[in-house]
C-alpha cells in the first residue's frame, strides 16, 4: 500500500489558540504501519489546562507515551484517545493488521505513523464511538484501584466529567451504602444518577456540603465518607472533598491542577480525623498491586468495562478536526453544555 503524503496535525500554539498545520507522512517502517484517525476524544482536564495556558511549561508531556515526548511548552501537540484504522504496514508486520481499528495514545492528526507495540487493537464487538474512551476508562479502573472500596461503604465523588462519570459508572456496580456525586452541570448531574448514583448536588449551592454530610449513615463514619474522590480539576472542590470525609477516611485525588494553587483548611477537623491523601495518575500501578496487576490486566478490564457501559452515549459534540477551534472555545466558554467532544477525520 502507498502511504498518504500529507496528513494534517492540530498544535496549541497559545493560551487559548489551537492551529491545524499540514505534516508529510512517511511510509511506515519495518516494524511500523500507517493509521488513519477514525475520531479521537478532547480530555477536558489536561487539554484544557494546556489550551488555557495553565499547564507547567517544563513539565514532561508524558513520559510513558512514545508520541508525547517533549514538554508542554508551545508549540505542541497533545491528545491521548485516539481510534483508527491500519492503512499501510511495514515490511516486518504481520499482515493481521492490515485494516484493523486500533486504539492509539496519540495527539490529534488526520494519519500518523506507529510502532504496533504502541498501539491497541480494538476488541471485536466494540465500537469506535466506545472505544475512544479506553483511556479515559483506564483512568477510572485505576481511581477503583487506588481507592479500595469495600463491601457497604459510603461514598463521595467530586466531578462528573467524563473521568468522573466512568469512576461513577464502576462504583455504582458495587455494593455501596451510598454513592453521592457533586458537580456543578444539570446535565452531568443527570447523567450520574442514570449511572447509579444515589444523589448528585451541586458543589456550588450553599447547603451542599451539609447536605452531604447529612445523607451519610453511620456511626463509625462521624457523619462522614468512608472514601471521597477529587475529580473534577477544581482545587477548591479539594477542600471540600476534606470537609465530608470521615474519621480514618481516604480522599483519592485524581485532578491534576497544572499551576493552580490549592488552599487547604487543615486547622480544623482534618488533623484528629486521621484522614489520608491519596495521589491517583494512571501512568503507575499502585506499588502494592503490583504484584498481581499490570498494564495488560488493566486495560483488559478496562475493554469489558466500555462493553458493559457503552459510554459512547455521553459525546455530545462532535467537530471535523479541521473545525477543532470550534470544539475548544465551547469546552473553555460554555462546559455546561458538553461532556465529551469527539473531533473526526
Amino acid at each position: 500500500m502507498t502511504a498518504a503524503r500529507n496528513g494534517l496535525a492540530l498544535y496549541f500554539v497559545g493560551p487559548g489558540q489551537v492551529a491545524l498545520r499540514d505534516e508529510p507522512v512517511p511510509e511506515p517502517g519495518a516494524n511500523q504501519v500507517l493509521v488513519k484517525t477514525i475520531l479521537s476524544a478532547i480530555s477536558t482536564g489536561t487539554e484544557l489546562l494546556i489550551y488555557r495556558g495553565l499547564a507547567p511549561a517544563g513539565l514532561a508531556a508524558d513520559e510513558t507515551i512514545t508520541a508525547l515526548r517533549g514538554s508542554l511548552g508551545y508549540p505542541l501537540k497533545y491528545g491521548y484517545s485516539t481510534v483508527g484504522s491500519v492503512t499501510a504496514t511495514g515490511q516486518a508486520v504481520d499482515a493481521s493488521w492490515a485494516g484493523k481499528l486500533v486504539f492509539a495514545f496519540h495527539p490529534h492528526q488526520s494519519h500518523f505513523i506507529a510502532e504496533v507495540s504502541n498501539l491497541l487493537p480494538v476488541p471485536d464487538g466494540i465500537a469506535p464511538e466506545d472505544a475512544v474512551f479506553l483511556a479515559n476508562m483506564e483512568t477510572a479502573v485505576n481511581f477503583a484501584l487506588d481507592g479500595m472500596p469495600v463491601i457497604g461503604e459510603q461514598v463521595v465523588v467530586f466531578g462528573q466529567g467524563v473521568v468522573g462519570l466512568l469512576t461513577t459508572a464502576l462504583l455504582a456496580q458495587l455494593p455501596l451504602a451510598r454513592l453521592i456525586t457533586l458537580d456543578r452541570y444539570p446535565l452531568r448531574r443527570r447523567a450520574s444518577l442514570e449511572l447509579g448514583a444515589h444523589a448528585s448536588l451541586d458543589p456550588a449551592a450553599a447547603d451542599a456540603i451539609p447536605e452531604v454530610r447529612s445523607m451519610l449513615q453511620g456511626s463509625g463514619t462521624n457523619g462522614g465518607a468512608d472514601m471521597t474522590y477529587e475529580l473534577s480539576g477544581s482545587p477548591a472542590a479539594l477542600d471540600q472533598a476534606v470537609a465530608v470525609t470521615g474519621f480514618d477516611g481516604r480522599v483519592v485525588i485524581g485532578s491534576w491542577y497544572g499551576r493552580k494553587r490549592v488552599d487547604l483548611d487543615l486547622g480544623g477537623a482534618f488533623h484528629r480525623s486521621r484522614i489520608r491523601l491519596i495521589s491517583s495518575q494512571v501512568s503507575t500501578i499502585a506499588p502494592q498491586l503490583t504484584g498481581r496487576w499490570s498494564k495488560a490486566r488493566r486495560f483488559e478490564l478496562a475493554w469489558r468495562m466500555l462493553q458493559k457501559v457503552l459510554p459512547s452515549r455521553y459525546i455530545t459534540h462532535s467537530f471535523p478536526l479541521g473545525e477543532a477551534a470550534r470544539a475548544y472555545r465551547l469546552l473553555d466558554e460554555s462546559p455546561g453544555e458538553a461532556i465529551q467532544v469527539v473531533l473526526t477525520s
